[in-house]
């Protein structure tokens, strides 16, 4: 009785053995699969767009533009806020500040980059998460009332090596237009009266009153007073004539090695993650081949341009690299905060 119940007990610790070899074994259930991530939703609310820039200018146009066929691609509202105080650099410490969560944008151009180096500011592009090149404009110019005496550069230049600073020349202390009219002093030898206007639209404004002498801008922005012979453009800073102004000459053609072309990009606050600038980036992407939005941007003489993040960045530092170059050839480093 007793060797009658040792081999049921043995039969049964063999079963269970068997059991437990079994599970351990290669009859193991194979590892679950790790969880798809889910997609990001984003947007659920409006985005903001801040313009470091006033109303009326070609960065507020051009933002306004393309936030019209953003709220398209992005199925939610695209608000524009206008931050133009202390040249822009309110605006852009507003993006830097805000909390990386997709719904703050930066849409702004070279002047960014300046503000670091002509000492405004302590940041650039390093602490951003650039998104995007969109645009490009080769028609930044020169412009004078169509009363002028001036016809060309040669007669700035000289009338001001005549009389040092007697050409009232105006400007935005620190943003793009001010490393053009310091640039063209550096290149030809002369000193103009630099006026700290403001914004684009304060600078047309200035010259419709008979203010200011020349005002450094973009073609579009005024070729309504072009068209109507109130204003004349005496010089385009790009490297060849535009097809649709053919008749400026370049201030390479008139003797002063100068060129620059204006570019406009998208940042977000840095954090912000990956998957939601992939899908702004996207809606960009889309907008920038549409034929209805290059027809809009046509009428001021924009070209739509788009860079992705890597490529955008590799853009961007290389224009940092020489505008501070320029700046240091110059010897106007900081002139902006001495201003």
């Amino acid at each position: 009785m007793k060797r009658s119940k040792s081999i049921v007990s043995l039969v049964v610790g063999i079963f269970i053995l068997g059991l437990l070899v079994a599970g351990c074994g290669g009859g193991a259930k194979p590892e679950a699969k790790p969880e798809a991530k889910p997609a990001v939703q984003w947007p659920t609310k409006p985005v903001q767009i801040v313009v470091p820039a006033g109303a009326g200018g070609d960065t507020d146009t051009n933002a306004r533009i393309m936030g019209k066929y953003l709220e398209k691609e992005l199925g939610k509202a695209v608000v524009i806020v206008n931050a133009g105080a202390a040249s822009g650099t309110a605006g852009t410490k507003k993006v830097k500040d805000a909390p990386p969560d997709g719904y703050t944008v930066l849409f702004y151009h070279p002047g960014f980059p300046l503000h670091r180096i002509m000492g405004l500011t302590d940041f650039s592009y390093d602490d951003l998460a650039v998104a995007n090149v969109a645009l490009l404009d080769d028609t930044n110019v020169f412009a004078v009332s169509a009363e002028s005496k001036f016809k060309t550069m040669k007669d700035v230049i000289d009338q001001s090596k005549a009389n040092p600073k007697s050409v009232k020349f105006a400007t935005e202390v620190g943003n793009f237009t001010h490393i053009h009219v310091l640039a063209v002093e550096e290149k030809s030898g002369i000193k103009l009266n630099v006026v700290d206007v403001g914004s684009a639209a304060a600078k047309t404004a200035a010259l419709m009153g008979n203010q200011i002498d020349i005002i450094g801008t973009q073609y579009g922005l005024i070729k309504q007073y072009i068209d109507a012979g109130k204003f004349r453009v005496i010089g385009v800073l790009s490297d060849k004539r535009h097809p649709q102004m053919a008749n400026v000459p370049t201030f390479k053609e008139q003797g002063i090695d100068v060129s620059f072309s204006k570019y406009f990009f998208f940042a977000f606050p840095k954090g912000t993650p990956k998957e939601i600038i992939e899908k702004f980036n996207a809606a960009v992407e889309k907008v920038s081949k549409n034929p209805d939005f290059k027809a809009e941007m046509d009428k001021f003489m924009i070209t739509a341009n788009y860079m992705p993040s890597d490529k955008a960045v590799e853009y961007l530092k290389k224009d940092e690299a020489v505008l501070k170059g320029l700046v240091e050839k110059a010897g106007f480093a900081g002139a902006a905060k001495k201003k």
